[in-house]
């Protein structure tokens, strides 16, 4: 058996039988067993759009000399959503998750998608769910429900950041969701197409789970019902398969007006999205572990949303990390990664690949030798300029994750971002000298590391470490006794006011 914060699934070998939860929530409501029985025949209903084969009908749970059974002639206890159960390794989630998802199954299911949103079902009732003050009552209502969170998932200035840009964001772009409403595109859709809800297997994609508890979810924009999609692939880190898919169903779907509203769309799925983790707090009982794994992640959900608003002002943009080794540069890098999706250019990764060494094969040497000596290292500083050059050129932003003791190689940075009139950011960390000694000991003990860092090492970089200065170029100090979602919203804060 597994569970959701609605419903109980249990699983047999060739089936799944869906009950759900006598649960209220407001904007969904099976408190009684007629509600129960009536929504699961809803989700039959629904989800034959997309999977006509798989959902096979509402059977009763009945009283069982054992407890309880899906047949017999018991009492009725229940109603469950009986259909057949897909393979686990056939689903997105894991497909992506073990990078076995191709763009071209991204694509495939892009058209899926915009076919089906060709041939949904539209009416001026199901058109008012597209209108701004139903979108902003919606948002209000999560606003509400995630008030709650900010003692766990969701600090409240967060929370009042959002709401702050959800409306400013609105009022400047009234006329374009109101030219989605004109132009046809509110539609009965499917409401939750995310990775864990679609299946590939034996050459199908099925689409399954839509939202059968409150029309307002399932009717909206077909931007909305494709950004869920979008945003959970951000989510897993593969944003060129979100690139990919998002062409892909622009193309299949002639949706010019898409791109206009599609950040507006993938904050809302995320923000929904951790939310509804959050409210899986409510069923983790007892065990801190998996507690705190569920706010972990509905806090991962609540940063990417920050992380969509940024990228609308944030402009073309070089970041390089500079500190020494084990002060946490890399995890800061990945954090930007995920929050904005610009790409990360490591130098511990560069600097093995140019010897064809896997990145996480161990290469210890003393400080200055082995692959780090001088001209390996100047080669490795000259790749990841390279790189970086690449994505200027396309007025794109890059971080480069490397140490940066030196200040020459600060100063090349410095002048290709200006050759590109790009805006020259060093994200100079540090640490506690304790802390440092933990991770770097941790590293070396784990023996699968891209870095080679060691604290013994430490010493004779920091004799060489030439600290940044002022005139160098956006020079923001940061600390990484904190978290890193702390630290990106320090680095937020100083590029609006620079």
């Amino acid at each position: 058996m597994v569970q959701t914060h609605v419903s109980w699934i249990f699983l047999t070998d060739g089936h799944a039988y869906k009950v759900k939860k006598p649960v209220d929530f407001g904007f969904l409501n099976f408190s009684t067993i007629d509600r129960r029985r009536f929504y699961c025949n809803e989700e039959i209903k629904y989800n034959s759009r997309l999977c006509p084969d798989i959902y096979e009908g509402v059977v009763e749970l009945r009283e069982a000399p054992d407890g309880a059974a899906f047949h017999g002639n018991g009492a009725v206890l229940d109603y469950a959503v009986k259909m057949k159960r897909l393979p686990a390794e056939g689903m997105l989630d894991r497909l992506v998750t073990e990078r076995r998802a191709t763009a071209a199954d991204l694509r495939d299911v892009a058209r899926v998608i915009a076919e089906f949103h060709r041939t949904a079902e539209t009416s001026p009732g199901i058109s008012q769910y597209g209108h701004l003050e139903r979108i902003l009552s919606n948002w209000q209502e999560n606003f509400d429900q995630a008030a709650p969170l900010e003692s766990t998932t969701l600090p409240a200035s967060e929370r009042e950041f959002i709401r702050d840009w959800v409306v400013s964001f609105a009022r400047e772009h009234a006329e374009a969701f109101d030219q989605r409403v004109k132009g046809g595109f509110i539609r009965e859709c499917d409401g939750d197409i995310h990775l864990e809800n679609i299946c590939l297997t034996e050459g199908r994609i099925y689409i399954f789970d839509c939202i059968e508890f409150n029309e307002r979810f399932r009717c909206c924009d077909t931007a909305s019902d494709m950004a869920f999609l979008l945003m959970d692939l951000d989510f897993h880190g593969r944003h060129d398969l979100a690139e990919e898919t998002a062409a892909a169903y622009l193309e299949a779907s002639g949706d010019s007006g898409m791109p206009g509203v599609i950040e507006f769309y993938k904050v809302y799925r995320a923000f929904i999205r951790g939310k509804v983790e959050s409210f899986r707090l409510n069923d983790a009982g007892p065990d801190l572990q998996e507690r705190e794994r569920i706010i972990s992640k509905a806090a991962r959900y609540f940063r990417l949303a920050r992380g969509y608003i940024e990228r609308h002002t944030l402009l073309p943009t070089l970041f390089i990390t500079c500190g020494l080794m084990g002060s946490g540069k890399s995890t800061l890098a990945a954090q930007l990664f995920f929050e904005l999706g610009i790409p990360v250019f490591r130098s511990d990764a560069i600097r093995k690949q140019m010897a064809g060494i896997p990145v996480d094969e161990p290469a210890p040497a003393g400080y200055g030798h082995g692959l780090y000596e001088k001209d390996t290292t100047r080669a490795t500083y000259n790749e990841l300029a390279r790189r970086a050059e690449e994505e200027l050129a396309m007025g794109r932003s890059a971080v480069i994750d490397a140490s940066f003791i030196s200040r020459d190689h600060r100063l090349e940075f410095a002048a290709l971002a200006e050759r590109y009139r790009a805006r020259f950011v060093v994200l100079h960390v540090s640490c506690s000298e304790t802390e440092t000694r933990r991770r770097l000991v941790a590293r070396a003990a784990s023996g699968r590391s891209v870095s080679d860092g060691r604290f013994e090492l430490l010493p004779s970089q920091r004799e060489r470490f030439e600290p940044p200065l002022a005139n160098e170029g956006l020079v923001i100090p940061l600390h990484t006794g904190t978290s890193p979602a702390s630290l990106t919203s320090q680095i937020y804060k100083r590029l609006r006011i620079a």
